[in-house]
């Protein structure tokens, strides 16, 4: 008996079916179109050449590289380089450049500046954040309101030795006492009624008075008598509003019985003196540069 004996026809359709059946619905014998099959057929066989051909099988620690040695990387550090050699000849004239007057050239300064926004992005608004405005322990770059310096030099030189770190030694270097065991709590409170004072805020007179003689016999000597500041020893002024910690009385205590020790990383293993220079311009020019 031959197969087409064995055929069966749907009587609706008058198509072949496959013979299975589920709840009385049969399936239909409807070969897919030659035209799709060849279709998949050469994805499967362009799979295969791709992951041949390119990176593509993942490995312990590695993956497969391709016979066509193909990398995004590579692409990319191409590029890099490529822009790197473009710019190497203003690079080298930055990097010679005397940082006093380097605001004076125009040409030299939008370079400069445009460049030391992109380092900053990419090493410093960790920290300083992406608009520079700081956050707690971390200095606002925006206002003129300077621990070490904000001219160029000074710029320059906190970016290229850090400040309170162990890599440099020629870090800024600067420690605040803690007051926890030399002052007891109630003269810890007075010095802070005092500070708040000072700073235009509503404190307690009577203890502000007394804080006025703790401050001068254990505190002036960094941030002066009038409490302004020193920047040769990174001193903060605290007569203004802008307070790197806090200047409410529960954080000025906190800062008063603790101390406060902010560390900066040196980055002139990590950037060149050019970049150190144009990163330096970037943030001289943000509002707050002297």
């Amino acid at each position: 008996m031959s197969s087409h004996d064995h055929t069966d026809i749907d009587d609706v359709t008058g198509t072949d079916t496959t013979g299975h059946s589920w709840d009385g619905i049969k399936e239909l014998n409807n070969p897919l179109p030659r035209w799709w099959l060849w279709t998949f057929y050469i994805t499967i066989v362009w799979g295969v050449g791709y992951t041949i051909a390119f990176p593509a099988w993942p490995l312990i620690s590695s993956a497969t590289s391709g016979m066509l040695g193909y990398s995004t990387r590579g692409e990319v550090a191409q590029d890099i380089a490529r822009f790197e050699q473009a710019n190497s000849a203003i690079m080298a004239q930055l990097a010679s450049a005397d940082l006093g007057t380097l605001d004076q050239t125009p040409e030299l300064m939008r370079f400069a500046t445009s460049a030391g926004a992109a380092v900053f992005r990419n090493n410093c608004s960790q920290c300083h954040g992406s608009g520079a405005a700081g956050a707690v322990g971390y200095p606002n770059l925006l206002d003129d309101d300077w621990l070490w310096g904000g001219d160029f030099e000074n710029i320059a030189y906190t970016v290229r030795h850090g400040i309170r770190n162990e890599e440099d030694w020629d870090a800024r270097y600067s420690m605040m006492t803690a007051f926890d065991e030399i002052l007891s709590n109630g003269e810890i409170d007075a010095v802070v009624n005092h500070v708040l004072a000072i700073s235009g805020q509503t404190y307690d007179a009577t203890l502000a008075a007394a804080g006025s003689a703790l401050f001068l016999d254990n505190c002036a000597a960094c941030h002066g008598d009038a409490g302004t500041g020193d920047r040769n020893q990174g001193a903060p002024n605290l007569t203004d509003a802008i307070w790197l910690y806090g200047g409410d009385p529960e954080t000025l205590e906190q800062t008063i019985r603790y101390a406060r020790f902010g560390v900066m990383p040196p980055w002139s293993p990590r950037l060149s003196e050019a970049e150190i220079r144009a990163v330096t311009a970037y943030v001289h020019q943000l509002g707050g540069g002297e």
